[in-house]
């Protein structure tokens, strides 16, 4: 009886392989896979896979993006999160004059290597590099929760409605990954090092165009990567487990030749390994760069953040998010600033003169804000002991590289910093300016899960006002 059976226990067991491989998307998530230990760096190619489901399982067929009219001017984004919402008035749109209610101690900003542009004078390394960056002083949406408004900066979207959209990352992802031609181990889009749990990045797109969340410390001894760097685990031990494994697998061995999910399974378990053991994975280690570049980024989490979102773009990664803490300054607001303005500084300035001396800069997007500003009058009073509040009417973004012009500032707001005044900026301005610079055309049509006409940026925003482009910064 048992005999009888085989070949239907064999057909049994290799559908319950793909599945665990991930190559059956309905039935296991990528983080699933890598929390119960089947995959190791094999999650990473989960999503890569997905779409060549084969026709014995359920697939979700992959969506075909056609070509952009549009001439790409940059190849990568890095987009720096500073989660929690900095204060404009001390980054990039000092209001020294207004008194100490709003400036508070920090009232003495510095003048740029570019006439006319002065910044926080806590950002002297950003000052040195003024040239390399625009900033972006009339951005506004309006919006003071954390969610909500991490949700439109990050899609362009107002928040509410019957559809959840994709953040910029994954439609990037969409039409600058695996659809496109993408060939590179690495995902298309991946996060340093933690989710922000706010919004669902990749919305109604689906779990084929999530980002990778590295988890670890870049900053620590060594960068742990999940499913890729494990702790303790030498390349040795790893090539006697792959050997033992292979051992193991009677499977593979006894199933009949040529079966295309066994090739598919073969192939995501070498590009798994070329993750772990070869040159892919070697991106990870931090140790490989000089000591010297790795103390002028700064020996700490976001300062090795933004070394490894450098090496990402030399691979070729389209999108990168490094989702930096720290910024909900509610309480004791102006000693929080001291810690982290300098480390953001250094980081940041770091990364433009790297990109731009690698000649990277030009092909390369960075955009540094967070979900709102922080009110420009503080609140000196108990509980708040000189803290700042959610701000949604008026905040600062800078952008760099990839087509736009360094040296500009575009729009400005009141002398108290409370309003916009000229050139107001809405996030789906910026992101849809981001895509033509990616060449991906913001009218380009979004494969919906019911059929509906979406395109990846809407026409018009609240209210009706057109969206437009930074045009001048471009």
């Amino acid at each position: 009886m048992h005999v009888h059976h085989s070949e239907d226990h064999r057909q049994w067991s290799l559908d319950q392989e793909v599945r665990l491989f991930g190559l059956d998307v309905p039935q296991i998530s990528r983080r699933d896979a890598l929390r119960l230990g089947l995959l190791g760096a094999a999650g990473l190619l989960v999503n890569r896979y997905a779409p060549r489901a084969l026709a014995s399982s359920a697939p979700l067929a992959a969506p075909a993006v056609s070509a952009s009219p549009l001439v790409p001017r940059a190849k990568s984004v890095i987009q720096i999160w500073l989660w929690g919402g900095p204060c404009h008035l001390d980054t990039f749109d000092p209001k020294p004059d207004a008194g100490d209610d709003y400036s508070g101690p920090l009232r003495s900003p510095l003048a740029t290597n570019v006439d006319g542009i002065r910044i926080g004078e806590l950002l002297p390394e950003l000052a040195k590099h003024a040239d390399k960056y625009a900033l972006i002083r009339s951005m506004s949406h309006g919006i003071n929760g954390h969610e909500t408004a991490a949700y439109t900066v990050q899609t362009g979207r107002a928040s509410g409605g019957r559809d959840v959209f994709p953040g910029a990352g994954a439609v990037v992802s969409l039409f600058k990954g695996y659809d496109a031609g993408y060939r590179g181990l690495l995902p298309p889009y991946i996060v340093l090092t933690e989710l922000q749990g706010r919004f669902s990045e990749a919305g109604f797109l689906g779990a084929r165009y999530k980002p990778f969340a590295t988890g670890g410390d870049p900053g620590a001894n060594q960068f742990l990567v999940e499913g890729v760097v494990a702790k303790g685990m030498s390349d040795q031990r790893q090539r006697d487990r792959r050997d033992l494994l292979h051992k193991l697998n009677t499977l593979q061995h006894a199933a009949r030749s040529g079966d295309p999910r066994l090739a598919a399974l073969a192939q995501c378990e070498g590009e798994a390994y070329e993750m772990i053991l070869g040159d892919a994975g070697k991106v990870f280690d931090l140790a490989q760069e000089k000591d010297a570049l790795r103390d002028r980024y700064g020996r700490n989490t976001f300062g090795q953040s933004c070394l490894m979102a450098r090496r990402l773009v030399e691979r070729g990664v389209p999108y990168i998010t490094i989702n930096y803490r720290g910024w909900d300054t509610h309480k004791q607001h102006f000693p929080i600033m001291r810690r982290k303005l300098p480390e953001f500084d250094r980081g940041l300035a770091t990364l433009l003169e790297d990109l731009s001396q690698r000649g990277l800069l030009d092909s390369t997007v960075v955009w540094a804000g967070g979900e709102f500003g922080r009110t420009p009058k503080i609140l000196w009073e108990a509980p708040w002991n000189g803290g700042r509040n959610h701000f949604g009417a008026a905040f600062s973004t800078l952008v760099a590289g990839g087509g736009f012009k360094g040296g500009h500032v575009l729009g400005a707001t009141d002398k108290r910093g409370e309003t916009v005044t000229e050139r107001p900026v809405h996030p789906s301005d910026l992101i849809g300016s981001v895509y033509e610079l990616m060449g991906i055309d913001p009218e380009a049509r979004l494969p919906h899960p019911e059929g509906r006409d979406v395109r990846a940026m809407p026409a018009a925003i609240d209210g009706g006002q057109r969206r437009t482009r930074l045009s001048e910064i471009m």
